[in-house]
Parts: structure tokens; C-alpha cells; sequence
């Protein structure tokens, strides 16, 4: 990220949170950039800045407790942690901020606590709600694709890549993977919650996400009561936005534009 955006940090729910605030319109919704399971706001790159040099809104990223430079609050992550965080760290922050309305964006991780946050009825106005390669009930690809990035750790190429952007990265990557390999948490399915969102969704996934399939979007398009357009990406795979950001950006400008 730039120099020109500062990074700061705050206290929400007992740990420490590192956060970067975008200013754009002050009359615009804020979007709310929810990094995937072993992101940070550092994994995200340039891009922040580039959907800041595409749109006028504000925009809000942060690390998520246990990631980058945010602190842990538990000792590890449970079968619930992304609800967690979309129901209780979540809406902390955006009052804590004073944020009235809200765009979500999430990726990944960050996608699935974006639509559980949509879904909860929260009493903060959400004008849209962008899901990238989201996931609302698990799959054997999304576990295989794990398997193969603990394996990939534990090699060490993994490990090395995910130093540059987590003060523990051991520690980040052992919650997350034990969370994700638990046999109970074969059981996670959000699909209830994205029945009660309200605001139009636009659904984003490459066709080759290791991931997880396109039977995510297609659960989530037939869940959804609302205005729902899907983008596929020929030939991408489970990060769209970094491997052909000037799709998925004019994809974020239209759907944000007609907000």
C-alpha cells in the first residue's frame, strides 16, 4: 500500500486491530474489504488502491484478529470463526468508526463473513454485497485445496510467502487450517443467512478456484431473494482480483455505480 494512506490500529474486543480508512465522498457508503483466510490487509497489494483510484467511495480494510499485525484473542479458531467475527468483531469496528452505510467485498473467508454480516439483520445499512469466491457450505475440493496448502507449509515455500504479511505466521496458519480440518466443521453451511440478504449481490469466482466449485454460486444464486449478477473468470483461479484485476474492477465500478 502507499504511504498516502496511514495505517492505524484500535482495540475491538479485547485485541488490538490494524485498519486502513480510504477517504473518498463522504455521501458515498463505505466498502468494506474483507480479506480471505490467510489474508491481511499487506495481501491485498495494490489493489485497494487501485479500486481507490476506480471508485469515489471510502474504503475500509483491516487485518482480522490473528492475522498480520492484529492480535490474537483466542487460542484457536473454532468451527464458528467466521461468524465470530461477522457477529460480534464486525459490527464492533464499523461503530467504533461511526460507519452509517456500507458496500461489503470479501474474499474468500472474507466473503462468507461478508454474507453472514448481510444476512444477520444488522442495523447498518448495507447498499450491496460483493462475494468473491465465497463459500456457504464446505466442499471435498475446498478440504483438499487446504491439504494441500498445509502441505505446502510444512515444505516451507508457503510459510516463507506468508512471513512477509503475519507477525506469527505459524500460529495464523495452524488455527486456520486445524479450524477448516476439524471434522465438525464439515458441517458449516451459511446458506441460511444469505437467504435474508437484502441488498443486491454481485458474485465473483475464477473458473479453475482450488478452492471451491461453482456450485457455491449457484447455492447462493437459488438461496437469494434479491437482484444477484455472477462474473466467471475463464481460465482463474481462487484469487480473481489479483489475476485479472481490470475485469473484476470494472465488475466493483458498475455494480457500486448503480448503488
Amino acid at each position: 500500500m502507499s504511504d498516502k494512506y496511514t495505517l492505524e490500529k484500535l482495540e475491538i474486543l479485547g485485541g488490538v486491530l490494524e485498519y486502513i480508512y480510504i477517504l473518498g465522498e463522504k455521501d458515498l457508503p463505505t466498502l468494506v474489504m474483507l480479506h480471505e483466510g490467510l489474508g491481511s490487509i499487506s495481501t491485498w497489494k495494490e489493489f485497494p488502491k487501485q479500486v481507490s483510484n476506480t471508485i469515489q467511495n471510502p474504503i475500509l480494510l483491516y487485518s482480522r484478529h490473528g492475522y498480520g499485525a492484529s492480535s490474537f484473542i483466542k487460542q484457536r479458531f473454532c468451527s464458528s470463526y467466521m461468524h465470530d467475527e461477522a457477529l460480534k468483531v464486525l459490527p464492533a469496528l464499523i461503530s467504533r468508526l461511526k460507519i452509517g452505510r456500507v458496500i461489503l467485498y470479501g474474499h474468500s473467508d472474507g466473503a462468507s463473513i461478508a454474507a453472514i454480516f448481510a444476512g444477520s439483520r444488522p442495523t447498518t445499512t448495507i447498499e450491496g454485497v460483493i462475494l468473491e469466491a465465497p463459500h456457504v457450505f464446505v466442499e471435498e475440493i475446498s478440504i483438499e485445496g487446504i491439504k494441500m496448502a498445509k502441505l505446502a507449509f510444512e515444505n516451507g515455500k508457503l510459510k516463507l510467502g506468508l512471513k512477509k504479511h503475519h507477525n506469527d505466521p505459524d500460529r495464523t496458519f495452524k488455527a486456520w487450517s486445524e479450524a477448516w480440518l476439524d471434522p465438525n466443521f464439515l458441517n458449516w453451511n451459511i446458506q441460511d443467512y444469505v437467504r435474508n440478504i437484502s441488498a443486491p449481490v454481485l458474485l465473483i469466482q475464477g473458473e479453475n478456484d482450488a478452492y471451491g466449485s461453482l456450485k457455491q454460486l449457484d447455492a447462493i444464486e437459488s438461496d437469494l431473494k434479491v437482484e444477484c449478477s455472477r462474473i466467471v473468470l475463464k481460465g482463474k483461479g481462487h484469487s480473481p482480483h489479483k489475476e485479472e484485476p481490470a475485469s473484476v474492477l470494472h465488475a466493483l465500478k458498475i455494480f457500486i455505480e448503480e448503488r
